[in-house]
């Protein structure tokens, strides 16, 4: 394993073909992301294919808009030019187009929800508005700095609770268009609390869809409730770009330290994501702040780091994934464990124990792999939640639950063959591993397993060399 923390890239329909996906898995991408803002049901279809067509074992994620608010076009298809000082009605006419004199947002029930004395943000924060006066069909607003606003651009007002639903139709019908294509993981944006997840849930079990939920955390209200959403969601999205417009700037980095911590605690994947490397859309080097900021997301524990616009329309895509991997390489070699986060039995777990006892023989008894048993890869996610310094190797009965281990830290997936036993594939597992020099005859290793077959739950760990492994796993087959 080159690597233990794994990398989302973004992929989109106007730049995928096949070389270049190839490339980026190639260069360390375990999981292709997909942003439902700038594509329809054809190039996110041509993604997938594409991206199934160099790798099957690459885990596929699609990111939903959730509920948000944007400007609507202008009436000329011009920006809006406003000055500071000057004053803009604002309101809720999705069918509306917005003018010089009045911009129009797509919530009908902006004006009833936003209260005088708020900061209306739009387009990422760039033109900010007061809110001075509020009538009945509009908020008066006094602009706050020389600005042009456009159509179609995001509008923010934080600290205040916008009553939208979780799911818009655009985002069902994606929902319906991911099933179709089997994708592995839906990103959920502005997660707000557990009934936000719970509509998401009840989509995907309409459509018998197996995907798992990863709820975009972009909001004081999802932070303040991060404990109610880790509870039901397969993992987190630490989503910087908005969250950054919904809270104030300074406090992002000690967010994003509370919410690893969170999601380490409860064993669930994380992401830290948003502008990691934003030089390098244009740029072939990072700056030196953006590559510490990729180290402090893994210093922190974070299982996963994601490229946005690097990847998905940027002139050093390739680049900009070997580079992370490389901060990543040098950073897990240099972690000190002293600042790991504990990981708490809450549920006084057979398997909670195994695994920290698993990480605790790499240090006592020179053990170099931990290798375990995965139908539902729960065995697999809480070794990782231990952020151990030796590599974890999921034998897995399913190709889904492989790809969806691509977002834990340390695990590398191995893929049981169709008709294939445990034993053959822990046997192929253990040669492959020996004939690439990862590990030797006489190397330890610690091994998790039932005793009792498929689908009893781990039950025990085993110290064994192996040679020892193998031998004994081959006479168990015969």
């Amino acid at each position: 394993m080159k690597k233990f923390t794994k990398i989302v890239a973004t992929v989109s329909d106007m730049k995928c073909d096949q070389e270049y996906v190839r490339s980026l898995i190639k260069s360390g991408v375990n999981v292709v992301r997909l942003n439902t803002a700038h594509m329809d049901y054809e190039g996110l279809k041509r993604v997938v294919e594409r991206v199934r067509n160099v790798s099957d074992k690459v885990a596929i994620l699609v990111d939903t808009k959730g509920p948000e608010i944007r400007t609507t076009p202008t009436e000329d298809g011009n920006k809006i030019l406003v000055t500071k000082g000057s004053t803009i009605l604002v309101k809720g006419e999705p069918d509306t187009k917005s003018t010089a004199e009045c911009v129009c947002v797509s919530y009908a029930d902006f004006v009833k929800d936003v209260p005088v004395g708020s900061d209306v943000l739009i387009d990422d924060g760039e033109t900010a508005l007061k809110v001075i006066d509020k009538k009945d069909d509009c908020i008066v607003c006094s602009v706050e700095n020389d600005g042009e606003i456009g159509g179609k651009k995001s509008v923010n007002v934080p600290g205040v609770r916008i009553n939208l639903p979780s799911l818009t139709e655009k985002d069902i019908r994606f929902l319906e268009y991911s099933a179709a294509q089997e994708v592995d993981f839906i990103a959920h944006s502005f997660v707000r609390n557990a009934q936000d997840v719970a509509d998401v849930q009840k989509e995907l079990d309409r459509l018998e869809c197996p995907a798992k939920i990863i709820a975009k955390i972009e909001n004081q209200e999802g932070v303040d409730n991060i404990d109610e959403i880790v509870d039901c969601v397969y993992g987190v999205m630490i989503a910087r770009g908005d969250m950054g417009i919904e809270i104030a700037q300074e406090k992002i980095p000690g967010i994003q330290r509370k919410l690893i911590r969170k999601c380490v605690e409860f064993k669930k994947p994380v992401i830290v994501a948003t502008q990691m490397l934003h030089t390098m859309i244009k740029n072939p080097r990072p700056t030196r702040a953006e590559v510490t900021d990729v180290a402090n997301a893994i210093y922190y524990r974070t299982d996963a780091i994601m490229l946005s616009g690097e990847t998905a329309y940027g002139d050093y895509g390739v680049e900009a994934v070997q580079t992370m991997s490389s901060i990543a390489q040098e950073v897990e070699a240099a972690k000190d464990n002293r600042n790991d986060i504990p990981v708490p039995n809450l549920l006084k777990s057979k398997t909670t124990y195994l695994a920290e006892t698993a990480f605790k023989s790499a240090a006592d008894l020179n053990v170099k792999a931990v290798i375990t048993d995965s139908i539902s890869g729960r065995t697999a996610r809480y070794l990782a939640a231990f952020r151990g310094n030796i590599p974890v190797y999921a034998l897995c009965f399913s190709p889904r639950t492989a790809r969806e281990l691509n977002l834990s830290y340390g695990v590398t997936p191995r893929i049981m063959e169709q008709g294939g036993s445990k034993e053959e594939i822990l046997i192929k597992t253990l040669e492959k591993l020996l004939k690439k020099d990862v590990l030797e005859g006489s190397d330890q290793v610690a091994y998790l397993g039932s005793s009792f077959g498929i689908g009893s739950g781990t039950t025990f760990l085993e110290i064994i060399t192996v040679d020892e492994l193998l031998t004994k796993t081959k006479e168990a087959k015969k």
